[in-house]
């Protein structure tokens, strides 16, 4: 079977180009992989795995981080009521300090690919091949060049960002309908003057600043 050479490109056409020139080439069903919350230190990871219908398209779908909330919501709910093939993956704070941000992102890739009703020829992902996925190809920007990508980013996106306001409602002190987890002024101040929850990942620089030693017996 005929395959692209290299593991990693560069692409700046229309963001359905790429998966069009795979299904030309008899290599789909192609399938994008991507993740949110990897640089948050609080909150889940998400990692989602998605799917179009080859004809598809799909307005103000683009990289999750140039659309607004509003946008994310509308997109995140066209693609839900849509043909395509949506598969999400979540780990937790525990599980990422003992396991690594890493090895979750890439497991994550692997095992939300795994889980959608048809395997692909093709993954695509943002920026790096994963080690262990079907043809998995890394794309410079993925995010903004390959549709799967792009709507898989949008789906980790909305989902965790989901995921982080109702956990707000318990610890409404930090803030994380706001900020999601991420590291700013608001979320550090919060640690600073509550110090992390059980959502904080203890693994993390700034968060294990914030943790009180426990007193000797």
């Amino acid at each position: 079977m005929l395959r692209p050479a290299p593991s990693r490109i560069r692409r700046d056409s229309d963001l359905y180009a790429l998966e069009a020139a795979l299904h030309r080439r008899g290599l789909g069903p192609v399938a994008g992989a991507d993740e949110a919350g990897r640089g948050a230190c609080a909150g889940p990871l998400v990692v989602a795995a998605v799917r179009l219908p080859p004809t598809a398209r799909f307005d103000e779908l683009n990289d999750s981080k140039l659309l607004t909330e509003a946008a994310r919501e509308r997109v995140f709910e066209l693609l839900r009521r849509s043909q395509a093939e949506i598969s999400v993956v979540a780990y937790g704070p525990d599980e990422i300090d003992r396991r690594g941000i890493a090895v979750c992102n890439l497991e994550g890739m692997r095992v939300a690919v795994a889980r959608l009703p048809e395997r692909p020829g093709y993954v695509l992902t943002d920026g790096f091949a994963v080690p262990g996925l079907p043809g998995s190809l890394g794309v410079v920007k993925g995010d903004r060049t390959a549709a799967c990508v792009a709507a898989a980013g949008v789906v980790a996106k909305v989902t965790r960002d989901r995921i982080m306001t109702e956990l707000d409602r318990d610890h409404p002190e930090y803030g994380f309908a706001v900020h999601k987890g991420y590291s700013t002024a608001m979320h550090e101040e919060a640690l600073r003057r509550f110090g992390p929850c059980e959502l904080h990942r203890k693994s993390y620089a700034n968060v294990a600043a914030r943790v009180v030693p426990a007193a000797r017996v």
